[in-house]
């Protein structure tokens, strides 16, 4: 499938610049096909104008209708077929089976906002009627929903090339919304998101939408902060860094009208593994941390960056045997050379704080230096990490740092200066749970997902899910931008003071021609 390298401008490929980029196959270092064009200023303006001229549109359109949009979108990347896997793959180092997995995700999350919208329970449709007669002074008819925000930038995350980019959930559940939406290719696996740019874009065209619902662009740093700076963009999708994602924060709240920035920016996802449980399965927990920490070269935002014991001989032979396994595992392929680079760079960091040992570390190359990394396991006790503030920084790959405290309540204090997390997991048996569960209490409150006995890699996408936290893990803990949550990202409520049943939309209407769930009156009804 023959590459374009030009950006989606509402319906139409453009490529105005001269500034051009290449991508080569991080695991081979072989330079793959494709000259890709950043977007010029002139480019930007004009996809932000049209993605506000669309708004006006898609705003309106039925639930119905942004239902088969979802869908056919989905239907249009599977129809890409080979093409769109072989080519991720050959742009991430990933093996197909991972590429197949989070295709399978991507098209599921689309998907699974199509059944959500078509339900109605997202819009919290609240009505309470009249009652003229009310003293000592009547009451008027009010009525409630959610509509759309306006038009949304999603920027394309680096380590996720489809679940969290092109047509990822931000823009999934942005466009479920009502929301036109810009996105921001991520340079890392710049034809991926092309192939997955035509999918979209012949989606808009078969179910007859305004061209302008969307767009992608290649854009370099500039770009982007003029894409959040734009006055018709009214919210900002972001998965990356804690460094970029606070930058954005910054340029969105400087505005002259601050509009929401919802980014997710990594964490360090402390594990706590209590006494009883390395009793009893200290081996089955030091292989499935192993796990969890090189799966995917490291390249999760749940990463395991962070194992916390008491100290005692159990816990030296389960840290032992952790380092022993990671000292023999293969070394990972970063996606591109600068996440290899930082990696190192966080790692050497810490290495060289008093008092921080490297207890195994894989001794392990791939053919291509610029993006190996070497598993590896560090460890300190909790004095020291708390004496030194960058031991909680997270590192972006294939590493854990195990913390030794010296009792409970060291470790219930630990936990408690603990910074906002992604996740906090617990490995315990039943009797660590009637003695430690004021641990659960307290992590609740560093934490969007608190886990039992299970890694934190792995997000399944469901309604329930949580993938955000307190900052610095995320810039907006009461959202998620996993699950059926981040469609509340992209949509603000409205009141009907007043209106005439005809001048109502059809999801505040007495007759309930949509069928949906609706609080009337105080009591939920359908």
């Amino acid at each position: 499938m023959t590459l374009s390298g030009k950006n989606f401008i509402a319906g139409s490929q453009e490529a105005q610049g001269d500034s051009t980029f290449g991508i080569s196959n991080p695991t081979t270092g072989e330079a793959l096909e494709g000259t890709f064009h950043h977007a010029t200023s002139t480019e930007i303006e004009k996809a932000c104008q049209e993605a506000a001229a669309a708004f006006v549109t898609f705003r309106s359109t039925s639930a119905k209708d942004r239902a088969a949009f979802l869908r056919k979108i989905a239907t249009n990347i599977a129809d890409l077929g080979d093409a769109l896997v072989t080519r991720t793959m050959s742009e991430t180092g990933y093996p197909e089976a991972r590429i197949l997995g989070e295709r399978g995700r991507t098209m599921g999350q689309l998907n699974l906002f199509a059944d959500l919208i078509e339900k109605g329970v997202y819009l919290d449709a609240r009505i309470d009627n009249a009652m003229p007669n009310r003293e000592p002074l009547p009451k008027p008819d009010v009525r409630s929903m959610k509509v759309p925000l306006g038009p949304v930038v999603v920027f394309g995350a680096s380590n996720f090339p489809l679940a969290f980019s092109t047509a990822g959930g931000d823009t999934a559940s942005a466009l479920a919304a009502g929301c036109p939406v810009i996105v921001k290719a991520h340079s890392a696996h710049p034809g991926c998101s092309e192939l997955v740019a035509q999918a979209i874009t012949k989606a808009v065209e078969e179910c007859k939408l305004p061209a302008g619902v969307f767009s992608m662009v290649f854009a370099k740093r500039d770009g982007g902060q003029a894409l959040v700076c734009h006055p018709a963009v009214k919210a900002v999708g972001f998965t990356g860094s804690k460094l970029a994602g606070t930058t954005l924060c910054k340029l969105a709240a400087d505005r002259p009208e601050p509009i929401p920035v919802y980014a997710e920016m990594g964490s360090s996802n402390p594990v706590f593994v209590l006494p009883k449980a390395l009793e009893t399965r200290s081996e089955e927990i030091a292989t499935g941390l192993t796990g969890s920490v090189t799966l995917g070269a490291g390249q999760f935002c749940t990463n395991p960056g962070m194992t916390v014991v008491l100290e005692s001989d159990a816990s030296k032979a389960f840290v032992s045997a952790t380092a022993s396994q990671l000292k023999a595992c293969p070394a990972g392929t970063t996606v591109q050379p600068p996440i290899k680079a930082g990696y190192d760079s966080e790692v050497d960091a810490k290495v060289k704080t008093s008092g921080v040992d490297v207890l195994g570390r894989s001794e392990a190359t791939t053919d291509n230096p610029d993006t190996a990394v070497q598993p590896i396991l560090l460890a300190t006790d909790s004095k020291t990490y708390r004496s030194n503030e960058h031991l909680s920084a997270e590192i972006f790959g294939p590493s854990t740092l195990a913390v030794s405290c010296g009792d409970k309540e060291d470790m219930y204090q630990l936990a408690r200066e603990l910074e906002g997390h992604l996740t906090a997991s617990i490995f315990g048996d039943e009797e660590d749970f009637a003695t430690y569960g004021e641990l659960i209490s307290i992590l609740q409150e560093k934490a969007g997902r608190v886990i039992i006995n299970q890694y934190p890699t792995g997000v399944e996408v469901c309604p329930s899910m949580v993938h955000g936290g307190p900052f610095p893990s995320s810039s907006d803990t009461r959202t998620s931008s996993v699950g059926t949550m981040a469609i509340d990202r992209f949509v603000r409520p409205v009141s009907f003071q007043n209106f005439g049943q005809n001048l109502l939309p059809d999801e505040l209407k007495d007759s309930n021609p949509l069928g949906i769930w609706r609080t009337v009156d105080g009591e939920l009804s359908k």
